[in-house]
């Protein structure tokens, strides 16, 4: 086994081999089927495309690079999770990346991502408005109001924000304003599909 370097950060333990994701903003958006998902940088370029698979007992999001190559795979813990794990897993490596947990609640749309051995937390996912969050869970006609989340690190401080967009098709623009110590690419991969299970 490969040590790691002294000079490499904590945040590269959790690097996804199949994808460079070293950009810092990007656009996710729906496609006209429903949770199907591309995801394009800065510059426009296509770097992730993702969709859930049909009639499988668990959630399951595979997802594809610009190059239609195996990126990763997002699948649920349990059966139908409602509040439970989803694994983000390697399609280079096989290995399990992070965790993304819900924090269920009726009042607030909160995520952690977590260390898939240890459990520890390493960032987190947070709606800005808990009234809207609200209405979402009640009130199917809600999700059509763009949510907007924040991103926070294990300290507790920003580093970033995921705005929805008025669009007929949900619309994303993830950025990170500091990615020095968060897992970058997990963070990414995981608010790619947060638009998917927030809408199950």
């Amino acid at each position: 086994m490969v040590e790691p370097s002294a000079f490499d950060s904590p945040s590269d333990n959790y690097d996804i081999s199949t994808v460079d994701l070293d950009d810092n903003r990007y656009e996710v958006k729906q496609s006209a089927i429903r949770n199907k998902y591309v995801v394009r940088d800065s510059t426009g370029e296509v770097v992730l495309r993702g969709k859930q698979k049909m009639f499988k007992m668990k959630e399951e999001f595979p997802f594809v690079t610009g190059d239609d190559e195996d990126a990763f795979t997002v699948k649920a813990g349990g059966i139908m999770d409602v509040a439970g794990n989803y694994t983000i897993t390697d399609a280079g490596t096989g290995e399990e990346v992070v965790v993304l947990d819900e924090d269920y609640s009726l009042f607030v749309e909160n995520w952690t991502i977590r260390d898939p051995d240890t459990g520890e937390a390493l960032a987190t996912i947070q709606s800005k408005s808990k009234p809207l969050s609200a209405l979402r869970h009640l009130v199917s006609v809600a999700n059509f109001i763009p949510n907007k989340y924040e991103i926070f690190d294990a300290g507790g401080d920003h580093v970033g924000d995921i705005e929805g967009k008025f669009s007929l098709r949900d619309s994303y623009t993830v950025s990170i304003d500091d990615a020095s110590d968060i897992p970058k690419e997990a963070v990414i991969a995981s608010a790619c599909i947060l638009d998917a299970l927030e809408n199950q």
